[in-house]
């Protein structure tokens, strides 16, 4: 009975991919200016969504197969149920790295679920899904800054270091120096993100939906919401930073008493679009960095204060809240008079609730 159930699961799951291919592939010829992106889309789409499909299947079957006959909440069932997460865990990573981008985003966000979703894959995912994201070649980022800006990296900018000094599951960050000889920090989607978001959300559904109904205790049905909701946001960089200045003019007009200890990066308007972000570089250390803060003279006592303020007045004043608090979005810096200065660089809507 499982072996039918799983192998009606798995049939189904690879016929949905191969549809669901096919029809990205048509979509990507049709809709595209570029034959060169639209023949990239045609051969990489249709192997993302066969590799989800077989992944998937195979997570299933693991779970059906070493679970089958052992006595619910006995020892051996726990040992075994646990070691089977873990193999999930690891084959769910391994997927996300190998097709990047919103993947990566949703392993991530499976790494903050510690009580919706197995520990093992909460461990797993948070152990490498924040560290280890992939880099875009400086090629890859040469095509972004030149489709979005009109020229190489070298023209639009006096100076650009072609080694990220970060990167995300999105994006990744560059720093640069304007012709006027100010220091910025640019921000480069990942190639190709935008044009394969509505064929992984649709492979994505797809998998969760099948495994729900083949394995009703399977239902994360709730993440295909999110993840339609969340994701046309965080591909838009410029939802970002118009978010930057609704923090700042929340601050200055609701929080006068605390507006000098907040700073978000000025952005260079003339410098950014849907794909790409240029805002003010800013030397500092992330909120975690203890020895750091303490050898610029800031006391962690009071930053822990600083922090719990700002965001109380975020919650309770403004309604409009950063949700997404991690060390990268943190970074603090002593003012010249003393006290510390609290930023935020990297607020994208989804970070966001009012």
């Amino acid at each position: 009975m499982a072996a039918r159930f799983l192998w009606r699961a798995q049939t189904k799951l690879l016929f949905g991919s191969a549809v669901l291919g096919g029809g990205a592939a048509a979509a990507a010829i049709a809709s595209s200016d570029d034959p060169l992106t639209a023949l990239k889309l045609c051969t990489t789409v249709p192997l993302r969504l066969f590799r989800d499909s077989v992944t998937a299947a195979s997570i299933a079957f693991d779970y059906e197969y070493s679970l089958w006959g052992l006595p619910e909440g006995s020892a051996e069932r726990q040992k075994v149920r646990h070691e089977v997460h873990l193999r999930g865990a690891r084959r769910l990573e391994e997927l996300c790295f190998k097709n990047g981008g919103i993947y990566i985003k949703i392993g991530q966000h499976l790494g903050q679920l510690e009580y919706l979703v197995p520990d093992e894959y909460v461990r797993t995912m948070r152990e490498s899904m924040l560290n280890r994201c992939p880099q875009s070649s400086y090629d890859q980022v040469c095509e972004v800054v030149k489709k979005e800006l009109g020229g190489r990296p070298d023209e639009i900018f006096e100076e650009f270091n072609p080694v990220p000094i970060a990167s995300a599951s999105l994006a990744q960050v560059h720093v640069a120096r304007t012709h006027d000889g100010e220091k910025v920090a640019i921000k480069v989607q990942h190639t190709h993100i935008t044009d394969t978001a509505a064929a992984d959300y649709a492979t994505v559904s797809l998998i969760v939906n099948t495994l729900h109904r083949f394995f009703p205790d399977f239902d994360y049905r709730w993440l295909i919401d999110e993840i339609r909701e969340s994701v046309p946001k965080e591909l838009d960089f410029l939802v970002e930073a118009k978010n930057s200045v609704k923090c700042m003019d929340n601050f200055r007009k609701l929080s006068p008493h605390i507006a000098n200890y907040v700073y978000a990066p000025r952005v260079y308007w003339n410098l950014s679009t849907s794909k790409l972000l240029t805002m003010e570089f800013m030397d500092a250390a992330q909120v975690n960095d203890v020895k750091t803060i303490q050898s610029l003279g800031i006391q962690p006592t009071d930053l822990a204060k600083l922090v719990s303020e700002v965001f109380a007045e975020m919650m309770f004043k403004h309604g409009f809240v950063h949700c997404d608090p991690h060390a990268a979005n943190m970074l603090v810096r002593p003012m010249p008079s003393g006290p510390t200065t609290f930023f935020g660089p990297g607020i994208g809507e989804e970070d966001w609730q009012c």
